[in-house]
């Protein structure tokens, strides 16, 4: 089994390959009135509601804050994991420069990982969360539940707003795809966290030379992650 997302052309933003395409997601009940709705991707500063982490990497610190409010069992996952050590030296099994870096998985090819309830759990979308650049999300494959461990951030920093849908994503959403992302994402995929600083690190480990599976020929491996008080 192995979990898997889309990818983009670079050129036109249009699908081509996908390891697995999702089939159907649960999503979360959504608000009626868009402008009424805010957006905690947008801003680097962290509230009350919201968790910091730091991704120790052999490349560097990769801070976080996470979304406990809008995917409460994403984050439950992941924090439970990071605090029990389950992330720790594991790589980034899979890499591809303007797309997205993927880690989270103890065997490091893919195929492995399971959730802190040993079952896989559902996608949670929400209408405040999307894949701009530095969008932390959980990697999942073609069936309808199927979260384990793994997760990904994207990195690609090419203008995308053009393919971003204007009928489903907010103008601010749309102005900050202009910084990169991936908006095809959308609403397949649980958006659970966003960098905040350190997306250097995520570049540098988006530019290691892979092999034709896209696993980097020299080892990318997350030290730790620490929930930061």
């Amino acid at each position: 089994m192995i979990f898997g997302i889309h990818t983009l052309s670079k050129s036109t933003g249009a699908s081509f390959t996908t390891i697995f395409s999702p089939e159907s997601s649960l999503t979360q009940a959504t608000s009626s009135d868009e402008n009424q709705l805010d957006f905690p991707q947008l801003t680097n500063k962290v509230v009350e509601n919201e968790i910091e982490i730091e991704i120790i990497t052999t490349l560097g610190t990769i801070k976080a804050k996470i979304f406990p409010d809008l995917a409460p069992k994403a984050v439950e996952n992941f924090i439970t994991h990071s605090d029990e050590g389950y992330y720790d030296e594991t790589i980034f099994h899979r890499v591809l420069t303007d797309f997205m870096i993927q880690g989270g998985d103890p065997k490091g090819d893919g195929t492995g990982g399971e959730s802190i309830w040993g079952d896989p759990f559902e996608t949670e979308i929400s209408p405040q969360l999307f894949h701009i650049r530095g969008a932390l999300a959980m990697a999942k494959t073609n069936a309808p539940i199927s979260i384990g461990s793994q997760f990904y951030i994207v990195q690609n920093p090419l203008d995308v707003s053009a393919s971003a849908d204007p009928t489903t994503t907010p103008d601010e959403i749309i102005d900050a795809y202009i910084s990169g992302g991936y908006p095809s994402l959308d609403q397949l995929y649980t958006v659970f966290g966003q960098v905040i600083e350190g997306m250097d690190v995520v570049d540098a480990i988006s530019e290691v030379e892979t092999d034709s599976l896209n696993k980097p020929l020299q080892e990318v491996k997350i030290e730790s992650i620490k929930v930061i008080d």
